[in-house]
């Protein structure tokens, strides 16, 4: 006869790794205090039964289906009539998905995930909101403040993830929430939304809620219910202090999508960008601006990250940034100053430090320009975050400018990828990039070389400066100055 008894295991919090005994660091990922204590239940088998049928369970055979069949059903995707949101996911979400939401505290993830579903319920969606970190009447009163509480939103303060799954099945004819008798029972749950993650438990697992443990099997579960429920779920899920979603890697392998909710809270611009999706294009963003009522939509960032720049000043250089299929412009600033210190000071916010590191020795060393001992500053304006190669053009042009003291062209843009020995490299998709300039009033495009022309469609009205070494963008300015000795 098997028997059960329990078995004691180490698991970091952090990384997810496992040992027989507690250690105050993590051998997998270093960090200290992460490690708890959980507790498993394991089956213990008698000697001699190990080989006996009884013992053994025969797996059930399943069916395996060609690549080229049709598939069995089609359901439409969730549109919430949010434009950014809708985009960022892929068009709305799809019946039967995961996603997974993250972003710094504070910065707005509750309230967009209330007028998403609020949006969505005013379309005959049914949605139920589970709340696990505040009161039902505390999402009232945000609901009341962002002039959404006659939506027809389904909520809830629960963290029990029994409960919550008992709860999402259809009460039978005539025993709906509130109703009289219906022939065809009570509607079914169509979204879920968790907030958060880290406070569901589930109650067979001897570990407190927020453990790795804990969020991968109440993430597992809720997901294996959505799945054959053809219900879309969202999890709110919190951050480190680096900015990585807390709790097990594997959460994000298990949801279809992953989106970050991203901005500086001094800043009234947030950033939905899409790191993983798996209906829809990866490093998809929308635009949103916090306003008195929540979460408004910017349907054209680039004139509203740009309309505060100051025409005629050094260091200043639009550039055209491509996220995901949607082209954008944005201001690089940059600021060159002497130097004080041994080790001059590198400030940056919006970009890569290590990027800009290389490109400070590409222009010292096949352009001979002196910066190493100057102090920079650089920042992406409007609080966004820059993240593709294509932008170390601009990010180069505004450098050279800051340290000659010569404004740029206020009409040109810029893009291309700098390599090690100084070459500008093409980047994707640049009639994107230039019909946005355009669209703007750009009349000039600052540009790698084209080299095969086959296929661009490069819009009319816009004149391209072509470049294929740093040098001939610092050929661009007439002072001596930057230039070593």
């Amino acid at each position: 006869m098997a028997m059960a008894k329990l078995q004691k295991n180490y698991v970091c919090n952090g990384c997810g790794s496992s040992a027989s005994k507690w250690s105050g660091k993590c051998e997998g990922c270093g960090a200290w205090n992460s490690i708890a204590e959980e507790t498993s239940t394991i089956v213990a088998v008698p000697r001699g039964l190990g080989s006996g049928t009884g013992a053994r369970k025969r797996g059930r055979r399943i069916e395996f289906a060609s690549l080229d069949g049709a598939a069995e059903q089609s359901y439409p995707r969730y549109v919430s009539g949010i434009k950014e949101f809708d985009r960022t996911v892929g068009g709305g979400l799809v019946p039967g998905s995961a996603t997974l939401i993250g972003g710094d505290p504070g910065i707005g993830k509750s309230t967009l995930l209330l007028q998403t579903v609020c949006a969505l319920a005013k379309k005959n969606t049914r949605c139920v909101y589970v709340s696990g970190e505040e009161a039902v009447d505390q999402v009232r009163m945000r609901a009341v403040r962002l002039g959404l509480s006659d939506s027809p939103v389904e909520l809830a303060s629960a963290t029990s993830v029994r409960d919550i799954l008992a709860s999402l099945d259809p009460s039978p004819p005539g025993k709906g929430p509130g109703s009289a008798a219906t022939s065809g029972g009570e509607k079914p749950v169509q979204l879920l939304v968790i907030d958060s993650i880290q406070t569901m438990f589930a109650d067979n697992i001897d570990s407190a809620p927020g453990t790795v443990t804990q969020v991968r099997t109440s993430a597992q579960e809720i997901i294996r219910h959505a799945k054959v429920k053809n219900i879309a779920v969202i999890f709110v899920g919190h951050v480190t202090k680096d900015g990585q979603i807390a709790g097990p890697r594997v959460l994000e392998h298990m949801v279809d999508t992953v989106l970050h909710f991203e901005g500086d809270r001094s800043h009234h611009f947030r950033i939905l960008r899409s790191i993983k999706n798996r209906f829809g294009p990866t490093d998809e963003i929308g635009v949103f601006e916090m306003v008195g009522h929540g979460l408004a939509e910017v349907e054209n960032p680039s004139a509203l990250f740009l309309s505060q720049r100051h025409e005629n000043v050094a260091g200043s250089a639009v550039l055209a940034a491509l996220e995901g299929t949607r082209p954008m412009l944005v201001e690089v600033q940059a600021l060159v100053a002497q130097s004080s210190l041994a080790a001059p000071r590198r400030a940056v916010l919006g970009y890569d430090s290590n990027r800009l590191a290389m490109i400070i020795a590409v222009l010292e060393t096949r352009c001979g320009l002196s910066i190493s001992g100057q102090d920079i500053f650089l920042n992406i304006a409007g609080g966004i975050r820059i993240n593709e190669p294509a932008a170390d053009v601009a990010v180069a042009a505004a450098l050279i400018s800051a340290m000659s003291g010569e404004a740029l062209p206020a009409e040109s843009v810029f893009f291309g990828e700098i390599g090690l020995a100084g070459e500008i490299r093409q980047v994707a998709q640049p009639d994107l990039r230039l019909k946005e300039a355009a669209k703007l009033g750009f009349n000039e495009g600052v540009i790698p070389t084209v080299k095969n022309r086959k296929g661009s469609k490069l819009p009319e009205g816009i004149r391209m400066s072509e470049l294929s070494h740093v040098q001939d963008l610092a050929d661009m300015f007439t002072a001596q100055d930057v230039y070593a000795a």
